[in-house]
């Protein structure tokens, strides 16, 4: 093989069809772009522009809200997880378990705004948990284990009554 011999693979390069360059062309004149309209034009067509008629996104009503300003993010984490750790050795059973004690165990990477208890699995171990929030099944797992659990998190309707 030569240098001068060098060739792409049949079909590599498409040579792009000149428009607007004479009649003889085949796509003079108006360059396959019909007769005036917005169409026609350069930049054209206005996405959910519907000729001066109410567009739908606007004919439908809103909906909901978003609360992500104040959504807090939460980690889960099933009792069956952590039942897990403690089978491993990983988690002491006699020590409060807590946020910074799933880090350490390698239950969870990392806080962000609290944990959140699951009841996904079986609790078997008496545990003393402190979380942000758990479930209803959570709880029942953790007090039918023999252990405490205690939530930081207060229902909407306690604060504002002045958490009574």
């Amino acid at each position: 093989m030569r240098l001068n011999e060098l060739r792409d693979n049949p079909g590599a390069l498409k040579v792009k069809k000149r428009v607007g360059r004479g009649i003889g062309s085949g796509k003079g004149k108006t360059a396959g772009r019909g007769h005036k309209g917005l169409k026609a034009r350069s930049g054209a067509s206005i996405n959910g522009f519907e000729g001066g008629q109410m567009p739908l996104y606007r004919r439908l009503p809103k909906r909901g809200f978003s609360n992500q300003p104040f959504k807090k993010d939460l980690v889960e984490v099933n009792v069956g997880r952590i039942q897990q750790a403690v089978d491993a050795g990983k988690l002491d059973a006699k020590a409060t378990v807590d946020a910074a004690a799933l880090i350490a165990a390698g239950v969870i990477r990392r806080e962000r705004d609290g944990v959140s208890l699951l009841s996904n699995g079986e609790l078997s171990t008496k545990l003393d948990l402190h979380v942000f929030r758990a479930s209803k099944g959570a709880a029942e797992a953790v007090e039918k284990a023999g252990g405490n659990l205690k939530t930081d998190y207060v229902p909407k309707r306690k604060r504002e009554r002045g958490g009574k």
